[in-house]
């Protein structure tokens, strides 16, 4: 290297490959922000407007809610095992919701599939509603918790290493 360029630090860059791609994950926080007032505020406006309609759609929705922003705090927060559960747990929920709204619609107090309708939930036909984003983004956000916790063994250090190696002179 030239003199003006420093010789990099093998532990700052064990540690900014660690963080996984920190713009990728600061995206997801945000997208999962904007999921987690979307779903509230519609169960909410839901439960108040008209609960007795579709009671387990509108608690679903609730519930969605409440996975969203709690995903959106584990994210933000980096609580990779709280991370992993929510989102493990949203993509069952969107997978199984969405599945029951479109082939037994009545299971959950549905009179229609119509993901637009009066009582669609956030899930409803896996979130086409919401351009099929409750799909997707359970998938894009596994990805990236994985690709993160990856990324130290793959640069040839592991987590332990990061964590006690001291910079080199």
């Amino acid at each position: 290297m030239s003199e003006h360029s420093p010789e990099p630090d093998p532990a700052s860059a064990a540690k900014v490959s660690a963080r996984g791609g920190a713009g990728v994950g600061r995206v997801l926080v945000a997208v999962y922000a904007v999921l987690a007032i979307a779903a509230t505020g519609r169960s909410v406006f839901q439960i108040i407007d008209r609960f007795s309609e579709a009671p387990v759609a509108f608690a679903l929705s609730a519930f969605s809610g409440v996975v969203y922003i709690v995903a959106t705090i584990a994210l933000g927060a980096r609580l990779r095992g709280l991370a992993w559960v929510t989102i493990s747990i949203e993509l069952i929920g969107v997978l199984v919701v969405g599945t029951l709204s479109l082939v037994a619609p009545a299971a959950l107090g549905l009179d229609s599939i119509d993901p637009f309708g009066r009582e669609s939930t956030v899930w409803s036909a896996y979130g086409a509603g919401y351009l099929l984003v409750p799909l997707v983004l359970p998938v894009l956000g596994l990805l990236y918790l994985w690709r993160s916790g990856r990324a130290p063994a793959a640069s040839g250090t592991s987590p332990s290493e990061v964590a006690t190696s001291s910079p080199k002179a």
